[in-house]
């Protein structure tokens, strides 16, 4: 059945998945913006966030930074935070950086920045912190960036932290108690829904690069899709991939708004 779809809508595989290679992202002026941003930042030794709503594509642009870091230059650490404490918060870098986990917080606070110093002076290598779902940390854990980075008094820039989080990370960048970590990023990124012909355009994409040769929805489906996903990328691969399965089991090789509207129905709760 799997090869019954691919071959009526012309795919080499499944379209609007998740697995996309970096290579493979639908570019758009405002997310190479945002890239820029985040790229000299870093090339400055310095940090920076990324805030910007759920399926937005953060995840995309995160993998297109990493992938432009070389790593005869830069040393990547990722770390995907939660709702924890300053101690926890240690541990999972550390563990991101091949540290025991072990001690207390100012223990393991000197460990980290003794290694990020090391690398920076004996490696020769730009540590770079990316902490992804930003937007969950405790304001008290967010200012722990700040004592993270502080290297001979402010004196030496070692440490690029990334922030990648939701629209609440600027809320909270935004707070009295925050504007020291505020006022050490030097560039703060967005991204946003797409317009009716990006998303147009991301269609064709997702389709072309799964090998369709023509694009197997039609206006009215284009139209019907950008509405309810409201240009949410996310959004938009969960509908696409389900019109085209409706359409798929009503025996049609183009999807209509009316496939789009079934498929809607079945995926919501």
């Amino acid at each position: 059945m799997i090869m019954d779809f691919h071959g009526r809508f012309g795919f080499h595989r499944t379209p609007f998945t998740r697995e996309l290679a970096v290579d493979q992202r639908f570019a758009l002026p405002f997310c190479d913006e945002a890239l820029l941003g985040l790229l000299r930042a870093i090339e400055h030794c310095a940090c920076a966030a990324l805030c910007a709503p759920a399926g937005t594509g953060k995840t995309a642009l995160v993998r297109a930074l990493c992938q432009q870091l070389p790593e005869a230059r830069y040393r990547v650490h990722y770390v995907k935070v939660a709702d924890s404490s300053k101690r926890d918060l240690c541990r999972e870098i550390a563990v991101a950086c091949n540290i025991a986990p072990v001690g207390s917080y100012p223990v393991l606070m000197r460990r980290l920045q003794e290694r990020f110093a090391a690398q920076a002076s004996t490696d020769g290598t730009r540590p770079v912190l990316v902490l992804d779902e930003a937007h969950d940390l405790r304001p008290e854990v967010l200012d722990m960036m700040r004592i993270l980075t502080n290297f001979e008094m402010d004196g030496k820039l070692v440490l690029s932290v990334i922030l990648i989080g939701q629209p609440k990370l600027r809320l909270m960048l935004r707070r009295d108690d925050q504007q020291a970590m505020l006022g050490r990023l030097a560039h703060v990124a967005s991204l946003r829904l797409l317009g009716q012909d990006e998303s147009n355009g991301y269609l064709a994409h997702r389709c072309h690069i799964a090998g369709a040769v023509t694009v197997p929805f039609n206006p009215q489906a284009k139209i019907a899709i950008f509405e309810m996903a409201r240009g949410n990328l996310r959004a938009t691969d969960q509908l696409a991939l389900k019109a085209l399965e409706v359409a798929h089991d009503n025996d049609k090789a183009t999807v209509d708004a009316n496939h789009v509207v079934s498929a809607r129905a079945v995926l919501q709760p």
